[in-house]
């Protein structure tokens, strides 16, 4: 295949115009909020995103290179089809459960990132330690489409993979260092403008050539493959249930949903972000399922591609490049790889900034620099977002199993943080030691599960399960939602049993080393009650604090509820009258 010049000069037009569109963002961040609030403007953009950027930029989080490219694949892979196209039902599910039940609390408490009610009501521990799943999920999903960005453009425009997925990296993390969220909201509307027309604009053609059947006739007869409506076996329909519940519910627990959740202008506001991005993503995902539908439907022989097939040649992911390239004119493949760029930049700039977001508010600030200045929590963003950025690239590049990593760390998503979400937000009493029986729990039953892609034996052999050709045991019966439920509920039943050890008198108060039972008042509790600098509030002060929604840094985690109990405390009473 020879190389072409007309591809890369429109991929380099499309990837300056998103970097301009970047660095306007960045600009316009700058001139915008006051100087002491600079790192929360760069987190949450000032909390003033509106209805029109906030549901381009939330659709755009999910709409992205392995939304699109894999979706295509699951319509076309032959046995499978678009019963098994699970993400656009099972993330726009996840939105509106998101927009539900966990926008209005977390928007309305003024959180920064999503760890915040953990650090609040856990501790700076277990922060730390659910910031590792999180982190995980973020960087490989980063990575992952990194890696398919490379291999979609050297399918069209044949260069080096290394050379597009270093130049996609070196963009996206550019406009993301200069100017956060703004920059990456912004930058959203224009990719997801280009994702819908490039696709669109596609379709018809592909839909047109001669060696493509009629998609309405090969979506229930079997003509070049199986139709490509698909089926669900019936000793398959726990796995299928298994990674349908693991799509909505871990697609809840992601920095980058609830970073879009808290620049909202308001509780209700974040709501209505959320339902409108779960219709994006359908309407996002309609080109995507055609585009497979049309390959399981052409006779590729008849094509220039020739044969075998893409199946057959183990080419499926790269169903979507493969149909732009060879079923449609030259200069249309050309606009539809900028619509796949466009997915992969707008996903990977959204999980580069939650990660750092995350580590800089966190972990630096936190767990070891309460009493960093605004301008120190803004230059360690920019150097992690870098550092994140260039492993993610690395990965990328390296990493022979980028995939299957992302898919061990999606699911320790949705067994770990997903759980105790939950129990942070709704379920009253839980404690530090609940937390960390309830990550442990989930997290052992995950790995003896085995990881295919991984090549991990399991070393619990469920009910049903089966060797592959690699000799690597599946699992069929649902042992992910299995791990997350024993996560939710060793949580509970271990935080309300430390509790009544403690409160009983069976254990001594001076076992309660996590300070999460009895030494309630102690310098760890204020830490994790307040999350805010030592010297801006002292303990008579707690009792009448109100939550606030203000931009500054210190007034964001003043919660209500967390010190409800200061009032009726006997402990602190004794305290005041000595």
């Amino acid at each position: 295949m020879a190389f072409h010049v007309e591809g890369l000069v429109a991929i380099v037009v499309f990837y300056l115009a998103i970097l301009a569109v970047g660095i306007w963002a960045a600009w316009k961040t700058k001139n915008t909020g006051s100087e002491g609030d600079r790192s929360e403007a760069i987190i949450v953009g000032g909390r003033d995103i509106g209805l029109l950027v906030g549901g381009f930029t939330m659709t755009a989080t999910w709409v992205g290179g392995g939304y699109i490219n894999g979706t295509a694949e699951a319509v076309y892979v032959p046995g499978y089809g678009l019963a098994w196209a699970q993400a656009p039902i099972g993330y726009s599910l996840s939105l509106i459960l998101g927009g539900l039940f966990f926008a209005k609390p977390m928007r309305s408490k003024g959180y920064v990132t999503m760890l915040d009610p953990f650090q609040q009501l856990y501790g700076k521990r277990m922060g730390g330690l659910l910031f590792i799943p999180a982190l995980m999920g973020e960087m490989f999903w980063a990575a992952a489409i990194f890696s398919a960005l490379g291999a979609t453009i050297s399918v069209i425009i044949d260069i080096n993979v290394n050379i597009s997925v270093i130049i996609s990296a070196l963009i996206a993390t550019m406009y993301t260092l200069v100017g956060g969220l703004y920059s990456v909201a912004y930058t959203d509307v224009v990719q997801l403008f280009c994702i819908f027309l490039g696709l669109w604009i596609s379709v018809p053609f592909a839909m047109s050539h001669p060696a493509v059947t009629d998609i309405g006739l090969t979506a229930v007869h079997q003509v070049h493959q199986a139709p490509w409506l698909g089926s669900i076996n019936p000793l398959d329909i726990y796995t299928w249930l298994d990674n349908f519940l693991l799509l909505t519910l871990g697609g809840i627990p992601w920095q980058a949903y609830f970073q879009r959740v808290l620049s909202s202008s308001s509780a209700t506001y974040a709501q209505v972000l959320s339902f409108l991005a779960a219709f994006g993503c359908l309407v996002m995902a309609l080109p995507a399922v055609l585009i497979g539908a049309i390959g399981a439907s052409t006779a590729w022989n008849e094509t220039d591609y020739g044969v075998p097939d893409p199946m057959t040649k183990k080419e499926a992911d790269m169903i979507l490049p493969i149909v732009l390239q060879y079923l449609c004119p030259v200069y249309i493949s050309f606009f539809g790889l900028g619509a796949v760029s466009a997915a992969v930049m707008s996903s990977a700039d959204s999980s580069i900034l939650s990660a750092s977001s995350m580590f800089a508010r966190n972990i630096y600030q936190l767990s070891f620099r309460q009493n960093a200045s605004d301008r120190e929590i803004v230059w360690v963003m920019r150097i992690t977002v870098f550092l994140f950025g260039a492993s993610a690239t690395a990965m990328a590049l390296l990493a022979s199993s980028v995939y299957g990593l992302w898919y061990l760390s999606s699911d320790l998503v949705y067994i770990i943080i997903f759980p105790q979400l939950l129990c942070v937000l709704f379920i009253k009493g839980t404690n530090t030691y609940g937390a960390i029986a309830g990550y442990l729990f989930g997290l052992v039953l995950r790995i003896t599960g085995g990881e295919p892609y991984l090549y991990l034996q399991p070393l619990i052999y469920y009910p049903g399960c089966y060797p592959d050709e690699n000799n690597i045991y599946i699992q069929r019966f649902p042992f992910k939602t299995l791990a997350m439920l024993t996560s939710f509920f060793t949580n509970i039943i271990v935080s309300y049993l430390a509790k009544y050890l403690f409160e009983s008198g069976t254990l001594p108060p001076k076992l309660d080393f996590l300070d999460a039972v009895v030494a309630r008042y102690s310098r760890e509790h204020m830490d994790k009650a307040t999350l805010v600098k030592s010297d801006n509030i002292v303990l008579n002060e707690l009792a009448p604090v109100n939550p606030r929604h203000s931009l500054t840094l210190s007034s964001t985690f003043t919660n209500k509820e967390a010190f409800n109990y200061v009032d009726s405390s006997p402990e602190l009473s004794n305290t005041e009258d000595d």
